[in-house]
C-alpha cells in the first residue's frame, strides 16, 4: 500500500463479508476497479491494494498473447489485466493453495475464467507445465522485504507476502534473484517483464535484469506532487533488447488535499493502461 496515512484509500467502497471460500478461512469481498471486479481475500493475512492494479496497468499486452503473472496472491492483477486487455490469456502461479483457489473463484465470479489460468508454484518451486519462452510479457509483484533486515510477521500469509527468501511456514523460500530469473526464462525474446517494488530496491530489481533487458524503463510511483520520496517503482524491460535504460517522469498519485490525481484515478477506477 502506497498511499500516505490519512490518506483515502483505493477500494470501490467498503469491503463486506464473504462466504468462506476455504475451510477455516474467512474472506472479504473487495472492490476494485470501481467495483468492475469484485475480489475475494482473506480478512487476515495478505490483502491486495493498489500495487497490483498498477503492475497490470504498465504491461503493454495486446490480444492474442500470452501474460504470465508470478505470485498472483488472490488474482487481482491477472484479472485486472485480463479485463482491460480483451482477447489476452493470463497464467498465474502462487504458492499458496488458498490463495490459488481464491485466484480461481474470483476469476469466475468476474467471468474472466476462459481467460485465466492459476496453478501452485512459486519461483523455488515453478509449475512443471510453465513451457520457458512461452510468454509474451511476465509480471511480478514480489515480496518486498529481505528475510535478513526484516521483521517477520507473526501472520503466515502475511509475512510470505512481504519477506522473501524463507523456507518453511509461511515463507516462499525464493529471493528476488530467483523471481527474475523464472521471469526472464519464461518471457520470449522481445517480450517484456515488468515488476513493481520498494522504491529503495531498485538498485537490486535492475541488477537481477542487467544483461538480460534492454530498453528497461524506470517509472516511479511519487506519493504526491511535492517533495517527497517515491515508495515504490515500476521497472519493464524487454528481452533481448539493446536500448538504454530510461528514467521516466512517473506518476503523482495524489493531489494535495488527499484526492488521488486524474491518472491515477484513469488507473484505479477506469481500469486504464500506463503507457511507461
Amino acid at each position: 500500500m502506497i498511499a500516505a496515512p490519512g490518506r483515502r484509500r483505493h477500494g470501490i467502497g467498503a469491503a463486506r463479508a464473504a462466504a468462506d471460500t476455504e475451510p477455516g478461512l474467512a474472506v472479504t469481498e473487495d472492490g476494485f476497479l470501481d467495483h468492475r471486479l469484485a475480489i475475494r481475500q482473506p480478512r487476515d493475512g495478505y490483502r491486495a491494494a493498489i500495487d497490483p492494479v498498477f503492475l497490470a496497468a504498465a504491461v503493454p499486452a495486446r490480444a492474442g498473447e500470452r501474460a504470465l503473472d508470478i505470485g498472483a496472491g488472490v488474482g487481482v492483477a491477472a484479472l485486472a489485466l485480463a479485463y482491460r486487455v480483451a482477447g489476452l490469456t493470463v497464467t498465474g502461479i502462487e504458492i499458496d493453495p488458498a490463495l490459488m483457489r481464491l485466484c480461481t473463484d474470483n476469476a469466475k465470479a468476474n467471468g474472466l475464467e476462459g481467460r485465466t489460468d492459476f496453478m501452485v508454484g512459486d519461483a523455488a518451486r515453478p509449475p512443471a507445465r510453465l513451457v520457458p519462452g512461452s510468454f509474451d510479457h511476465v509480471m511480478a509483484n514480489p515480496p518486498y522485504l529481505e528475510a535478513a533486515r526484516a521483521v517477520i510477521s507473526p501472520v503466515p500469509g502475511r509475512a510470505a507476502a512481504n519477506v522473501e527468501g524463507r523456507a518453511g511456514a509461511g515463507g516462499n523460500g525464493a529471493d528476488l534473484a530467483a523471481w527474475m530469473r523464472l521471469a526472464l526464462a519464461m518471457v520470449r525474446e522481445g517480450g517484456t517483464v515488468t515488476v513493481i517494488h520498494r522504491a529503495d530496491r531498485l538498485i537490486d530489481v535492475t541488477a537481477c535484469l542487467e544483461g538480460r533487458v534492454g530498453g528497461t524503463v524506470i517509472f516511479p510511483l511519487w506519493p504526491d506532487r511535492g517533495s517527497a520520496p517515491a515508495k515504490r517503482v515500476l521497472v519493464q524491460g524487454v528481452k533481448g533488447s539493446g536500448a538504454p535504460l530510461r528514467m521516466a517522469r512517473g506518476l503523482a498519485l495524489h493531489e494535495e488535499d488527499g484526492r488521488f490525481t486524474n491518472q491515477a484515478e484513469s488507473v484505479l477506477r477506469a481500469g486504464g493502461g500506463l503507457e511507461l
